[in-house]
């Protein structure tokens, strides 16, 4: 069989596809699509590849199309890796967006964000209000630097005033790596269904060493406190954690406990590095 490369297009198509014939069930007629081979039915087609490229006519439908989507993806884990790649030593710390500015919790964030860059940490947060806005304001008003990791939401959210350094994603996965690659720590004020997703996605990562020296802090005993004892009373006496796993969570109340935490664990990522 010899092949050959069509006039309009890099779609390599075989003599036997140019003539109709079908010699038997075990080479039916096929079209090259790059790295995809198309028979039988799937090789029906009315435009090459690069008639669809520079036709401007027709629906926008293609620019929802898993393809186009891995393109989207790489592109966000290209600006992401380029708009971080110089951040310092970095903690993130994740919290609710309700959380309104007259309540504890804003201050205890905010007191956080000051403390960290205090002790030479940025601060990266979700970008969004609440807790994370907290966060961020605290970095930045004691002169750290206050990174917002901002998502594509049904509902509008955006980020917020004191962020210093935002990037904004489409993909949660693509988000979630760079809240663990650019960060040396995790600290969870009180949130919801997203805290607890990044909590148990950290915890994760650590149990099965993907990540090393990464040290997970509940801040607030009243509201993490039934968790971590569920943790250590139930998951862990059942077998199904490990008492190493269960040492992976802090809980405290204190902001500088929170923040040594976080300095030797540090350090002792130093040490190895």
């Amino acid at each position: 069989m010899v092949g050959r490369v069509s006039d309009q297009g890099n779609e390599e198509v075989t003599d036997r596809q140019v003539e109709g014939q079908v010699e038997d069930a075990e080479h039916p007629p096929e079209r090259h699509r790059g790295p995809v081979v198309l028979r039988r039915s799937r090789r029906a087609e009315d435009s090459t590849t690069d008639q669809r490229l520079l036709d401007s006519r027709g629906p926008s439908d293609w620019v929802h199309t898993d393809p186009w989507r891995v393109l989207r993806i790489q592109a966000e884990f290209v600006e992401g890796f380029g708009a971080l790649a110089e951040v310092p030593r970095a903690v993130t710390v994740f919290g609710s967006a309700r959380t309104p500015r007259e309540h504890p919790e804003y201050e205890a964030g905010r007191k956080i964000g000051a403390a960290l860059a205090n002790s030479g940490f940025a601060a990266i947060t979700g970008g969004g209000p609440g807790s994370m806005e907290a966060v961020n304001r605290g970095a930045s008003e004691a002169g750290g630097l206050s990174i917002g990791l901002g998502i594509e939401l049904p509902f509008e959210q955006g980020m917020n005033p004191w962020v210093d350094l935002g990037v904004n994603f489409r993909y949660f996965f693509t988000r979630k790596t760079m809240f663990i690659k650019y960060a040396q720590a995790f600290i969870c004020l009180p949130g919801g269904f997203g805290t607890l997703d990044e909590l148990f996605e950290a915890l994760t990562l650590v149990q099965t060493k993907k990540v090393t020296k990464f040290p997970v802090v509940l801040f607030g005993s009243s509201y993490w406190g039934g968790l971590h004892d569920w943790i250590r009373d139930t998951v862990l006496s059942e077998g199904k954690i490990g008492a190493r796993d269960a040492a992976l969570l802090h809980l405290t109340d204190d902001i500088d406990d929170a923040v040594q935490i976080v300095l030797e664990a540090y350090r002792a990522w130093e040490e190895t590095h």
